[in-house]
């Protein structure tokens, strides 16, 4: 399987929404796929041109011109109210350090985390020092598998099968801790078949429905995208 970055983050944070400053083809790419599966978003970048193509691919999305190296306009945007900001420049650095820490140090800010983009190791050192809370590069993570995972912290690994199916690899949702397949009854409740079920390192192919789920076990689900997505994700 391919390398996956994990990251976990609160309920909290999901609910506060997410601002994608920066909106090139990575911010679009990390814009659309929250969109697709429900997040409130705020995409903002300093070019009414960039804004102006957003906006005719993704018409309801909250999109504004605003320079995030200042952190009034950022104040005023609601930039700072979002729980979750993706910081997507990537030129100048300058501007992507600066936003980032406006991001992370304003006053008031609800900000509880910055993903930021950087395009060399030397960027990355100081998108951490001014408190990035975890960096990416596009070469590494496309836009499209940030925007997933930050909507669906308990997914792992997918497979795509086609256009409309896909495989699963999920963490155990905590309210499936402790049931039974048989009790949840996966492919009834939410349409999706279970594959395998038990710690990562030891699955069990097509267990039984007696098999009690805890912890520390992943789940191996295959169905539509659209009823993956319906799935707890905490």
């Amino acid at each position: 399987m391919k390398e996956w970055w994990h990251w976990s983050q609160k309920q909290a944070t999901d609910e506060l929404g997410f601002a994608v400053v920066g909106i090139g083809r990575f911010g679009s790419a990390v814009c659309r796929e929250l969109m697709s599966n429900g997040a409130d978003v705020l995409a903002v970048d300093s070019s009414e041109r960039a804004i102006d193509e957003l906006r005719q691919l993704e018409p309801s999305i909250e999109a504004r011109v605003v320079d995030s190296t200042d952190e009034e306009s950022m104040r005023e945007a609601g930039v700072l109210e979002m729980g979750t900001v993706v910081v997507g420049i990537s030129e100048p650095i300058e501007a992507s350090i600066t936003t980032t820490l406006i991001a992370k140090d304003s006053e008031g800010s609800q900000v509880r985390q910055v993903i930021a983009r950087a395009t060399s190791d030397l960027h990355e050192k100081m998108l951490k020092r001014v408190g990035a809370d975890r960096v990416v590069f596009p070469s590494r993570m496309q836009g499209e598998r940030l925007g997933l995972e930050l909507v669906r912290p308990n997914l792992i690994e997918r497979l795509e099968l086609d256009d409309q199916t896909c495989i699963d690899e999920i963490k155990v949702p905590e309210i499936f801790v402790g049931r039974s397949l048989r009790d949840l009854n996966l492919r009834k409740n939410y349409l999706v078949n279970v594959l395998a079920a038990g710690p990562t390192k030891r699955l069990t192919v097509n267990p039984p429905a007696k098999y009690l789920l805890e912890h520390d076990h992943v789940l191996v689900v295959m169905g539509s995208v659209e009823d993956l997505q319906k799935l707890p994700k905490t």
